[in-house]
């Protein structure tokens, strides 16, 4: 295991065996650091601390068990992405999750169980049925027809991990499932790009947590199933046709923006959405494509954030961390290992401002 960490540590670092051996001044070289990843080797106590620090990751991620695997890895990104760079992310990936599962472990928490809304994967026919299947899954989890205020809070208490992270620029985000060790229920997880809007994750949560109930043997098209799934949870049908109508011959900018805020999607999706309902006609929902919606695809009109990353962010971790630290569960030295965060922040977490 410890030379498959190293693998994974040192893709994620982005060195080669050469520049980490360089990195801790040449104490042992790229032969022998390659030894080290095929398990023909075993490094001493000292140079494992170089390699760790060197390679910004800790002992315990080094030694750990908690994710033995990345399972039907679907990364969103540029078609001109290199193996290199995916390795590299998914590295970033597991050793985030690697924090995360420990934290629950501490606390000896299940809530890692992903419990399917559906009794089975959903056999889609066609991309329409897809609607039918976001009401389903609304009516199991008790959420009405409001607006959803956090999608990422909400798959996270449903047993979905999501991670926000600041991925390269040419990865939006990735889904999977976790292979765990010790015989431990997988885990699916989502992760999105803090660099995207907040608009498009939320759109892509959804989105893949279609991916997550359609039957994978379904004839219908499941990139165009899950669009429609996502815009159906986010926009419920007769929620939307209480706001703007049963049928309009035009909208007004303005309401595209009001209804862009209230369901917290991007005004492109609103007008998709609309079309889907026949709120809209093909031609009307087209001809504003050309016209006043024309930028909408490259730049989101009136954003709703003005950070990207700054809202809807992944919660639960560090709740749980501050939970384990409060109760005494662990460390402050541990807890500032899990979070990435210096002592003083958290400190601050804990305690409040000093000021206070």
């Amino acid at each position: 295991m410890l030379g498959e960490r190293l693998v994974l540590a040192r893709k994620k670092a982005g060195h080669s065996l050469r520049s980490l051996s360089d990195a801790i001044d040449g104490r042992v070289s790229a032969q022998a650091i390659g030894k080290y990843e095929r398990n023909e080797m075993t490094p001493s106590s000292d140079v494992l601390s170089l390699l760790a620090k060197a390679l910004d990751v800790s002992m315990s991620f080094l030694f750990s068990n908690q994710v033995e695997e990345l399972l039907d890895v679907d990364f969103r990104k540029k078609s001109t992405t290199s193996a290199q760079e995916r390795a590299q992310v998914e590295a970033l990936v597991i050793e985030h999750l690697e924090r995360y599962l420990e934290i629950e472990d501490i606390l000896q928490l299940n809530s890692s169980e992903w419990v399917m809304p559906l009794s089975k994967p959903r056999f889609l026919k066609t991309e329409a049925e897809a609607e039918a299947m976001a009401m389903e899954v609304r009516n199991e989890w008790n959420l009405g027809e409001d607006p959803i205020p956090d999608m990422t809070e909400l798959l996270e208490e449903q047993g979905i991990k999501v991670l926000i992270l600041d991925l390269p620029d040419d990865f939006s985000g990735l889904t999977s499932i976790v292979r765990r060790g010790n015989g431990k229920p997988e885990v699916p997880v989502i992760v999105i790009s803090q660099n995207v809007t907040l608009e498009r994750r939320r759109f892509t949560l959804a989105h893949e947590l279609a991916h997550r109930l359609i039957d994978e043997g379904s004839p219908c098209n499941h990139e165009k199933a899950s669009d429609m799934f996502a815009g159906a949870f986010l926009m419920v049908a007769s929620h939307v046709r209480a706001q703007i109508g049963e049928f309009r011959k035009s909208i007004s900018y303005a309401e595209i923006l009001d209804i862009k805020r209230m369901y917290r999607v991007s005004a492109a999706a609103v007008l998709v959405r609309l079309k889907q309902l026949g709120i809209l006609s093909s031609t009307a929902v087209n001809y504003a494509f050309r016209t006043f919606a024309k930028p909408w695809r490259i730049e989101e009109p009136d954003p709703l954030e003005v950070e990207l990353g700054s809202q809807e962010k992944a919660k639960r971790f560090e709740r749980l961390c501050l939970r384990a630290l409060s109760e005494r569960y662990i460390s402050l030295s541990k807890g500032v290992e899990l979070l990435r965060v210096s002592l003083p922040d958290l400190e601050e977490k804990l305690k409040g401002p000093v000021q206070a």
